[in-house]
């Protein structure tokens, strides 16, 4: 049987993790992302077999994108959204994944403008060429989750520059 046509969705997460070792790309690995994730938000599992589950969809996710602006800003959006929730509503530990700093850091990281900067461009983007509308796009999309980890943040420089994304994000495109 050719693996595309795989229905992984009753797979077991041991089964799974083994699956997932032998990828190096493919849309296998968004299957995989899917059903794990799924098992993050609507299961009545544990919290570290939620936990688990989670991990095996940010390794999914991972892999699955490619290199461009769009593939690494989608891979970055949707881990930073399943992180976000996991801390929500499964709570934080010293797991870089779950912790609200590290969080934080991974979302200054992820992003390629200043934010005076994008507030700046925002303010006539119909008159930009579409490489940059595309930019702010991306960076409105990698800022969605802070407004929700801010209370998690310790006052700081990190979470000072987060409040300006945030302030900033109403104004993108």
């Amino acid at each position: 049987m050719d693996q595309t046509d795989l229905d992984v969705s009753s797979w077991s997460i041991e089964s799974l993790e083994s699956h997932l070792a032998g990828l190096q790309h493919g849309q296998e690995l968004e299957r995989i992302r899917i059903v794990a994730q799924s098992h993050v938000y609507g299961s009545a599992e544990s919290r570290d077999a939620r936990l688990r589950w989670a991990k095996l969809s940010l390794a999914a996710n991972r892999r699955f994108h490619g290199d461009g602006p769009w593939e690494q800003a989608r891979m970055h959006r949707q881990e930073f959204a399943l992180r976000s929730w996991v801390m929500e509503h499964l709570g934080t530990d010293a797991d870089p994944d779950w912790n609200p700093e590290a969080l934080a850091n991974d979302t200054l990281a992820a992003l390629s403008l200043e934010p005076l900067r994008a507030k700046s461009l925002a303010a006539n983007w119909r008159d930009l060429p579409i490489e940059q509308i595309g930019d702010l796009r991306r960076h409105k999309n990698l800022t969605a989750h802070i407004d929700g980890m801010m209370p998690s943040l310790p006052p700081g420089p990190i979470k000072d520059q987060l409040a300006i994304w945030a302030s900033v994000r109403r104004h993108l495109p």
